[in-house]
């Protein structure tokens, strides 16, 4: 008779489990209705373990007396009535209350933004026909933003810069009250050049000033040397770009990876310094000499033949 002592080991340890694994399953319900629980990233393997021991469970229930399901039925106020009664009940007591929970939050759901006027101040990502306008007045005046569409994208924030560098103002490429002042009032650089053409770089102002005829035609953002000392291949060397007067010398059509970083299509006017176009035109020097540009306004002095070879290069 060694198996009769197993046997009713094996039975009492079934039942005490049942208690357990239901128990589990009220604290899973709980975790899932109030939306706690891990991330929508995790593997499905731990979500798929409370399922399956969920479907054991329904089945080991149904044939247990009617004490066990009586701790599922807990959370139930109707505890004296049949097991049929209260499983009947606790559905429809949560199905008509639902709808009425989640009624209320559609009421906010249609936040409206805030409606944009002229004392609105403009920044990247808006659009409107205040954006529009202020791009028609920056293009009046010379600060090249290509085509003014009425978005605030990365082009209008470097004019919005170039405009706010002229006007001795803080650099942050927003349209705020001070700026639009200076926008409606003309607020523009001079050039030095008064006959010819050429590309003047204003290291003072940290502006690129584009001239033609002898007249100033576009004003652009830009990034020179940042007078900070740097080391490349063992050397130290400041970060300052040349003053004096050059020429464009050669050119290349295309993406320049040198040991410094990369410059895009770059018009080198001394050495190994450069206008080129950077992802990164910042309101303050930050290069290693070159003369930053803005990629579109690099593109832009390549289609317009506005910087060829030969073409003089002020540096002050």
């Amino acid at each position: 008779m060694p198996q009769g002592p197993h046997t009713t080991r094996t039975a009492i340890t079934s039942r005490a489990r049942r208690p357990l694994t239901l128990a589990a399953i009220a604290a899973t319900v709980a975790v899932l209705a109030t939306g706690c629980g891990p991330a929508e990233g995790d593997s499905a393997s731990p979500a798929a373990q409370p399922s399956s021991s969920s479907s054991s469970t329904t089945s080991s229930t149904s044939s247990t007396p009617s004490a066990t399901p009586s701790a599922t039925s807990a959370p139930s106020t109707t505890a004296t009535s049949s097991p049929t009664t209260s499983a009947t009940s606790a559905p429809t007591g949560t199905s008509t209350a639902n709808p009425t929970s989640t009624a209320a939050p559609s009421t906010t759901a249609t936040a409206t933004k805030p409606a944009v006027t002229e004392q609105t101040t403009l920044r990247p990502g808006m659009s409107g026909p205040f954006v529009l306008a202020a791009q028609k007045k920056l293009a009046a005046l010379g600060y090249w933003l290509g085509t003014a569409d009425g978005e605030y994208g990365s082009n209008t924030s470097q004019a919005v810069m170039a405009l706010q560098k002229a006007a001795g103002l803080g650099r942050d490429g927003v349209l705020g009250p001070k700026t639009k002042k200076a926008l409606d009032s003309g607020v523009r650089p001079h050039a030095r050049t008064t006959s010819g053409s050429a590309i003047e770089v204003d290291k003072a102002r940290q502006l690129v000033l584009v001239v033609s005829g002898g007249q100033l035609k576009y004003v652009l953002n830009t990034s020179t040397g940042s007078g900070q000392n740097y080391t490349s291949d063992g050397h130290t060397y400041v970060a300052v770009t040349p003053e004096g007067r050059f020429s464009v010398q050669r050119q290349i059509d295309g993406l320049r990876v040198s040991r410094l970083g990369e410059l895009w299509r770059p018009k080198y006017f001394t050495g190994g310094y450069a206008l080129h176009g950077s992802p990164s035109i910042p309101g303050y020097p930050a290069s290693h000499g070159c003369v930053r540009l803005s990629n579109s306004a690099i593109d832009f002095l390549w289609s317009s033949g506005l910087a060829p070879i030969g073409r003089t290069v002020w540096v002050y």
